[in-house]
């Protein structure tokens, strides 16, 4: 069972390109049912392992004071891990499949007003090169609507500052074209030519570096944004995946169709990215409330 844990975790690190953050979370699930099934005993074949094992364990999360989207989380790692058992013909069925978990209160994503996303776009120090950086930053993030995986990904080879295109490494190993704004454009060619690397070194070096040369990582991209939240005064909790929200809700306030949305963001199913369409549909009513004098 452990062995097909380390196999499981290595599948989602090296054959699905999950981030790191990704599999570290994959890994205290696991963890966390190990420990709390068996509370030290030996481990069982994953063979033995049954529905009744499953439920067992989603009545503990249940009385164990847990957030219904933290077992939704657990529920979803366990299935994605029986059918990874099940694809390598340890299982013949996946028990965790059709144990039905809480059903989520499907809440409105956070995003920033586009006064907000200026005022954070004007804080960074153009004169210093951190501060070329961190502008590029936030610049991408919101002119792609890009992961903070992806953005940690990028490498040199994936720009393509004539066509104005970022190749975007995503989720499962796949690949999508995005088009970056000439703002962010022209902030990525600031910062690339003023930092503190050679650029023709190697094309598959990375884009964004911290302060010892390396590629900067998820911590570092999060820090960033958080520094200038709270220096721009915005009270919401911000972060990089806020500008995600904000891309997409702003392309649809400004009649963006849904497909095309949907294809930018890299979703696999349409149904992912119709939340936005409830976000814009609040704002409309909020706007509607505001200024129709018989509202």
């Amino acid at each position: 069972m452990l062995d097909l844990i380390t196999a499981f975790l290595d599948h989602l690190r090296y054959g699905k390109n999950f981030s790191p953050e990704t599999v570290r979370a994959y890994a205290a699930d696991l963890r966390h049912f190990t420990e709390k099934l068996w509370l030290g005993a030996s481990t069982p074949e994953v063979g033995t392992i049954d529905q009744v094992v499953i439920r067992r364990y989603l009545a503990l999360l249940k009385s164990g004071g847990f957030e219904k989207s933290t077992i939704a989380r657990k529920m979803a790692c366990l299935r994605s891990f029986f059918k990874f058992a099940q694809r390598r013909g340890l299982i013949s069925s996946n028990p965790a499949k059709m144990v039905r978990t809480p059903k989520l209160e499907r809440r409105l994503p956070d995003y920033l007003e586009e006064r907000e996303v200026e005022a954070l776009l004007a804080l960074p120090d153009l004169g210093s090169p951190a501060g070329r950086r961190d502008r590029a930053i936030l610049e991408v993030l919101y002119s792609t609507g890009i992961r903070i995986g992806e953005i940690c990904g990028l490498s040199l080879k994936d720009i393509d500052m004539i066509g104005g295109t970022l190749r975007i490494h995503g989720k499962g190993s796949k690949e999508r074209l995005a088009p970056v704004g000439r703002l962010a454009v022209q902030s990525l060619r600031d910062y690339l030519a003023s930092r503190q690397a050679p650029l023709g070194a190697e094309a598959s070096g990375p884009v964004f570096l911290n302060k010892s040369g390396r590629r900067l990582g998820v911590r570092g991209i999060r820090r960033i944004v958080e520094k200038y939240a709270r220096e721009a005064g915005i009270k919401k909790a911000i972060s990089p995946h806020t500008f995600r929200h904000t891309f997409a809700t702003h392309l649809l306030d400004r009649g963006a169709d849904l497909r095309s949305v949907q294809e930018l963001l890299g979703h696999e199913n349409i149904s992912t990215t119709q939340i936005y369409t409830h976000v814009t549909a609040q704002r409309m009513r909020e706007t509607y409330d505001r200024a129709h004098p018989r509202a």
